[in-house]
């Protein structure tokens, strides 16, 4: 597949010099956003909710895990999300009223509906979208404005920015890095990022006009030898190598200064990435925890470099970097990304020398912004403040900027030449070629007939859409979908639309399978996913949610040992799985090799379109919900609509 520049984007897009004097000049259209939302007026938030005064000197601004969310989204927290070990009854795993009891909120407010489940429909209808980068900018620029201006704060991205919806997966990220500079993000790090094509992930961190830093993403030693590798980075300006000593692929750290202090942030990549997703795509990076050489690095920066603080930009998740925040001397707070946690205030822990370090992480989809203020004074951190704040989209004005820039991109045209697959012809939809983006994405298809969400460690409804979809194309006995944790949320009653079905699918190895697998191996399958999720310790932990199997009951008992928690499995016709039968087994996103299969998001509309009633509403006559085992107590969940024994 080419790689998209700059220039090849903004001409696809129609604009001249530059994306944001193109959205300057369109700032005034008449023309509505893709998805309107209501106005802010009516909506009962306090005229001072966004009011927050600089506490100190030092303003940071935490995003992360937008996964390609450009416009204000529906996305429901989740009722499930089981601590287990040390992590039991702490957050991030507390969930409905005992999150809200933990965190001094009250229900029924604007904070019960961003950070909970609870009464999510009503809550929905009365305060509507969230997120949204011309909201976000807004607020950024209103707290960065109460913080004295922006030479007083540094804006963070805890990473997966780039990938997640049609338009970053069509553009290979462009859009995002375009979007997130008119945002006025400095520093990030990565995890989807790393899905694009080397070349293309290079080409993102050239346009982006921040900091992309990763002390934990080295290059391998036989590519630093490679000829090809190095002609690479040549036509990069030397990006993707930045200490060939040490192997850094890029800066692993860098220094701001903020009114008058000096503030370190180190980055930390997502640690499982080569086993997490297709190492094709990376051949020439090698990623891990690397905890030793980050004690090590912090160590040094510490003796050499004299900051007056040190902070951590993670995407291990919340777990992991609580336990990291122990064990490494030296930081003073971790701004966390990953697992999609909304905590509304940062868990403190003691490291191995005895001081505080907090750990923060700001949800997903630009949900939420958090806000740390610090107060520096002769190079001592006499106080720290934090807090994050939900991003309402009705409360908040759009950004005209940011509005136009959108509103202009997602008219680029569908062009053959930069969204075919990196496989085969067949796998791109030559009826969308000559459509605009957001002539594809606003393609109405069904009805939705419940409440469709995805987030949560079980089965959710939008996740059974997705089962079912496999199952159909193939006439597979079971269906296995990735429990990852993006995909926004759709309302009972509303329109399903292509976007949705975008922003459950958009991934650049979409591609699906069928294959022949004993009851063994299915039942193998569900065992290593469920210890990724439910080992007692974080650093062996993936940071997903179980696997989601369409087709199938199984129970489940997280508190159990590898290859003891999965018992009684089932098919849907009462079937039980026996580890010498051979079974049909349809999937998706294969991390190992690429399957031959239809992509996922054109198998997923096929069976929307086929399976919608004359009344246009999509029905789910059943939702395979394992049964769960010795969770009953746990705080991690509730209103759970499976069996709990």
């Amino acid at each position: 597949m080419p790689t998209i520049d700059r220039r090849t984007f903004l001409k696809l897009m129609g604009l001249s010099a530059t994306a944001s004097s193109a959205a300057v000049l369109s700032a005034c259209s008449d023309k509505a956003p893709s998805k309107t939302v209501t106005p802010a007026q009516e909506v009962k938030i306090s005229s001072d909710f966004y009011d927050l005064p600089l506490k100190g000197n030092v303003r940071i601004l935490h995003t992360t895990d937008y996964h390609g969310q450009l416009l204000p989204v529906y996305f429901r927290e989740p009722n499930v999300n089981l601590g287990v070990g040390k992590a039991f009854g702490r957050p991030p795993h507390l969930v409905g009223n005992k999150l809200l009891q933990a965190m001094n909120l009250k229900p029924d407010t604007p904070e019960s509906y961003a950070y909970t489940y609870l009464d999510f429909e009503n809550a929905a209808a009365k305060y509507g979208r969230t997120g949204g980068f011309p909201q976000m900018k807004t607020l950024m620029d209103r707290l960065r404005k109460q913080a004295g201006g922006r030479q007083n704060t540094v804006t963070l991205d805890g990473g997966d920015l780039w990938q997640g919806s049609g338009t970053s997966l069509w553009t290979r990220g462009v859009d995002m890095v375009e979007a997130s500079n008119i945002l006025g993000i400095d520093v990030m790090v990565g995890h989807w990022e790393f899905t694009y094509k080397e070349s293309e992930v290079l080409n993102n961190v050239a346009l982006f006009k921040g900091d992309f830093i990763g002390q934990n993403v080295r290059v391998k030693e036989d590519s630093l030898m490679d000829d090809k590798y190095t002609a690479l980075v040549d036509a990069n300006n030397g990006r993707g190598l930045y200490d060939e000593d040490v192997g850094y692929a890029f800066q692993p750290y860098v220094i701001k200064e903020i009114n008058g202090a000096r503030i370190c942030i180190v980055g930390q990549a997502f640690p499982r990435t080569g086993n997490a997703n297709p190492p094709e795509f990376f051949p020439d990076w090698s990623f891990g925890l690397r905890e030793d050489d980050m004690i090590e690095l912090v160590e040094q920066i510490r003796e050499e470099e004299k900051p007056d603080a040190i902070v951590l930009l993670s995407h291990n998740g919340m777990d992991v970097d609580i336990k990291m925040a122990e064990r490494v001397p030296g930081l003073n707070a971790v701004f966390g990304g990953h697992t999609h946690d909304g905590v509304p205030e940062p868990i403190k822990v003691k490291n191995v020398e005895g001081h505080e370090c907090w750990v923060t992480n700001a949800g997903s989809n630009g949900k939420f912004l958090g806000v740390m203020d610090f107060d520096i004074q002769d190079g001592k951190i006499k106080s720290m403040e934090y807090n994050m704040m939900p991003v309402i989209a009705d409360a908040l004005p759009a950004d005209k900027e940011m509005q136009a820039y959108i509103d202009q991109m997602r008219q680029t045209v569908y062009d053959k030449n930069i969204v075919e697959s990196r496989v085969k012809e067949m796998f791109y939809s030559k009826d969308r070629l000559g459509k605009t983006f957001a002539e594809i994405l606003d393609e109405k298809l069904a009805i939705a007939d419940r409440l469709l969400y995805r987030r949560g460690n079980f089965m959710g409804t939008w996740d059974q859409v997705l089962c079912n979809a496999l199952r159909e194309e193939y006439n597979a006995d079971v269906s296995l979908s990735a429990g990852v944790r993006w995909g926004t949320t759709t309302l009972k009653g509303d329109w399903i639309t292509m976007e949705d079905v975008m922003t459950q699918c958009s991934m650049t190895y979409g591609e699906t399978y069928v294959t022949e697998m004993t009851g063994h191996d299915l039942l193998n399958i569900l065992e290593q996913v469920a210890d990724n999720l439910f080992d007692p310790d974080p650093y062996l932990q993936s940071g997903g949610d179980m696997v989601r199997v369409g087709g199938l009951d199984y129970t489940i008992d997280p508190s159990a040992k590898l290859y003891e928690r999965i018992t009684d499995a089932r098919l849907d016709n009462g079937h039980l799985i026996e580890a010498d039968q051979t079974y049909k087994v349809a999937g998706w996103a294969q991390v190992n090799r690429t399957p031959d299969g239809r992509l996922m998001w054109d198998v997923v509309r096929d069976y929307i379109l086929k399976n919608k009633g004359k009344d246009n509403v999509l029905k789910l006559p059943k939702i395979n919900h394992p049964k769960l085992v010795g969770v009953a107590n746990n705080p991690g969940i509730a209103d759970y609509p499976g069996e709990i024994a």
